[in-house]
């Protein structure tokens, strides 16, 4: 209400006023529903409230609080800081022209990643609700958002999950010397041992990810049964998220302070043993050194735009719920570039510790490759297919380096032209080691494995490399388990620890399609189809339902009232234009390569290399043996297809289906539904309202309970919907009567 208005100047003088409702309404200013804000407990703008500052909201409408900020910035931070992080952004930054692609992935955090974190931070702030509610009340007919987010991040936990089950059993299996993936195991064949063919043609740490992690089968057609170990260890991850989510914040706030802070301690470990490790700099000088050619290619950017997207956790509603445990008054938009900034610091922190340890893999493996190419060379010369005129005078075999070996395979290549296919020799180039691209599981699980083998008291660093893993994963699972629970919880009476059990048991049985022997296929097709396409339509309709349809001035005022100062106009032109134009470019870019490139998965083919030694086909290469002994791009069955496009198809159902039923009034519009925290709170006043006349209600001399003029059974529609209220001008309701405004909950107008 203006601060200039008659009724607010004649709450705050000693006259006794005797007007009626009526001529209240008559000498009232008329206000623009559009612009307007209906915020009861204003600081300085409004009718004070006695005992009911805004410091004070937790504990009246019984919704939990968060101990301290420190508490809600580390759950932030442990929410947007996860996996993707640690073996995401150091492959694409190495796949998109190294320091070059650092330059569109910022430029895209500033123009979509920053507003829409904070704009999911303001309304879960202002609204105080979980996904489902927030959306419910910005625009009902649009609520299917809510339920949207639900869906994705059922989705999103039911395999992320999975991946904390597998670093569990890494880390357990940790705790012995030498560990177990150091080296290949030994077959014994009557009284010949021989080392296992999988494992020779591969790598044993390769060996030990597919055979004794996973036991994987060779399609995803072939189930091959539960993997018992991989079973109980989706239990042990349950079980612990189970633990630290079921009393809410009150468990999970506790939960943060170790598993945001534990990573950073393990990283900055990392970074400093990397970088005094052999070969580090070449990582890192690899890593860095820009390719600005690649800056032109719009691929980079659509790849940019998406890691900025998932990184800060746009979407999930873990974001929302987190924030709707803050006071009011909180400043969210410094929440907002505090959390981006330490994400992104983050993954240029993960960045370097990942290529320092990489090139120090690749120096070994280099080292490695010049040996054995090298015993070749000898065996050709000793057996007169090469001439030792071919070898320069100063190569010494015993103390061979690297440049003496690129000298002496230019020699004989140039020599050789004609034959030198035959001979088999490698290059043995580092920048080729260097280039060798890994990411997800690949880089965790084999590749940064790998390199820890070689690591002086290498268990140690293995365990508190998957520690680590379990605590990036923790903190996301927490953040998604409360986009899934807050907004049951806001709209249902159920009790909090009973719904909470139920979820995590009912997640695992449904996760048990990930431990079967052809589960990671399953895990790769969730992470391709249930969350990328349905979570971007999500955020635009988000952006679209408070930019559009909402309105940016009216949601910029509604910060100022909120904050105490009006946001920056940068916000408002990326809300409304740039930030939906980048999505739409997203979505497009998305659907396009969706369309293009055919579904499928890279499958681990066992078979191929069996057939190779039934067949005798000794006489193949060592480079044609690791070719078979790896992955193998194959396409999913009609059924599996199908199984894709249905994830994005119930992941987005929500939304039309919610929009019909209340376009015809199927359903209620379900602004007015509060959760029963609040309505116990508020039920006392609305029965005590309900008794009393208006006229004297609202001249009471009290001013704490001096309420809005509206009328109390008109109910608020939406800024979607029209509203009786727009056509008499009179005040807006604050989305859920008088007595909900009476209580000074913190769903005031948005």
């Amino acid at each position: 209400m203006p601060k200039n208005s008659k009724v607010t100047q004649r709450e705050h003088s000693n006259e006794h006023v005797t007007e009626s409702v009526a001529d209240l309404l008559a000498h009232e200013e008329p206000l623009d529903y559009k612009s307007s804000v209906m915020n009861v407990d204003r600081a300085g703008k409004g009718t004070p409230q006695k005992d009911k500052g805004p410091t004070d909201i937790p504990n009246e409408d019984g919704r939990p609080a968060w101990n301290s900020k420190l508490q809600y910035i580390l759950a932030q931070v442990g929410f947007s800081v996860g996996l993707g992080n640690v073996w995401r952004f150091p492959y694409l930054c190495q796949k998109n022209g190294g320091g070059a692609y650092l330059v569109p992935y910022f430029i895209l955090l500033l123009i979509i990643g920053i507003p829409l974190f904070f704009l999911e931070l303001a309304v879960g702030q202002k609204i105080r609700r979980g996904s489902i509610g927030v959306w419910n009340y910005v625009c009902p007919r649009l609520g299917g958002i809510g339920v949207s987010s639900l869906m994705v991040c059922g989705f999103v936990g039911l395999y992320y999950n999975v991946i904390i089950g597998w670093s569990i059993f890494y880390f357990f299996q940790s705790f012995q010397y030498p560990l177990p993936w150091s080296e290949c195991p030994i077959r014994k064949n009557g009284t010949q041992a021989i080392v296992e063919p999988e494992c020779e043609k591969s790598s044993a740490t390769t060996y030990f990810w597919y055979r004794q992690t996973l036991n994987i089968t060779s399609t995803i057609a072939d189930s091959g049964g539960l993997n018992w170990r991989m079973t109980l260890s989706l239990f042990a991850a349950w079980f612990i998220v189970c633990l630290a989510v079921i009393k809410g914040i009150q468990s999970s706030g506790k939960v943060m302070y170790f598993s945001s802070l534990f990573p950073y301690v393990v990283l900055f470990c990392f970074l400093v043993r990397g970088l005094l490790l052999r070969g580090s700099v070449d990582g890192i000088a690899h890593m860095f050194t820009p390719k600005l050619e690649k800056m032109l290619e719009p691929q980079v950017w659509r790849e940019a735009a998406t890691q900025v997207f998932f990184a800060l956790g746009l979407g999930f509603g873990g974001v929302i719920a987190f924030s709707s445990y803050n006071k009011q008054d909180n400043n969210c938009h410094f929440d907002a570039v505090l959390v981006s900034v330490i994400n992104f610091i983050t993954s240029v922190l993960a960045t370097l510790v990942v290529f320092a340890v990489l090139g120090f893999k690749a120096n070994i493996m280099n080292e490695k490759c010049v040996i054995e190419n090298a015993e070749k060379i000898l065996g050709y010369l000793n057996s007169n297919v090469l001439s030792h005129d071919l070898i320069p005078p100063h190569v010494n075999f015993s103390h061979l380096t690297t440049s003496d070996y690129a000298e002496m395979y230019g020699v004989i290549k140039t020599v050789k032209e004609g034959s030198f296919a035959q001979l088999g020799l490698d290059p043995c180039v580092l920048e080729d080691e260097l280039n060798k691209a890994v990411q997800g599981t690949g880089l965790a699980f084999i590749a940064f494995t790998e390199a820890m083998t070689h690591f002086p008291a290498s268990p140690f660093w293995s365990v508190m490399f998957f520690f680590m893993l379990i605590n990036l994963g923790l903190g996301s699972m927490i953040g998604t388990m409360e986009g899934i629970t807050a907004p049951v919880l806001d709209t249902f009476k159920i009790r909090k620890e009973i719904f909470t059990v139920c979820c995590c048991i009912a997640a695992f049985i449904f996760g048990l399609l990930f431990v079967q022997r052809s589960g990671n296929y399953f895990v790769t097709m969730f992470d391709d189809y249930s969350a990328g396409l349905p979570l971007t339509i999500v955020v635009i309709l988000e952006n679209i339902s408070v930019a559009w349809i909402y309105g940016t001035k009216r949601f910029m005022q509604d910060l100022e009232d909120m904050l105490g100062f009006q946001p920056y106009r940068f916000y408002y032109i990326m809300w409304k234009y740039v930030s939906p134009l980048c999505l739409i470019i997203l979505i497009s870019a998305t659907i396009i390569e969706m369309a293009v490139s055919p579904p499928g998965y890279n499958a681990w083919v066992q078979e191929l290399l069996q057939l190779c030694y039934l067949y005798g086909l000794s006489t193949l290469t060592p480079s044609y043996y690791a070719l078979q002994a790896a992955e193998r791009f194959q396409n999913y069955p009609p059924w599996a297809v199908a199984m894709c496009f249905a994830l994005i198809i119930v992941a987005l159902l929500p939304l039309p289906m919610v929009f019909i039923a209340r376009q015809f009034n199927l359903i209620s519009d379900g602004s007015n539904k509060l959760s029963v925290s609040y309505k116990k709170g508020m039920m006392k006043d609305m029965s005590t309202l309900e008794d009393q006349d208006e006229t004297r209600f609202i001249l009471s001399k009290n001013p704490s309970e001096t309420p809005s003029p509206m009328p109390t059974h008109r109910s608020y529609l939406g800024p979607c919907s029209t509203s009786p209220l727009e056509m008499t001008n009179s005040t807006p309701s604050s989305g859920y009567g008088t007595g909900y405004q009476m209580t000074i909950t913190p769903e005031s107008e948005l």
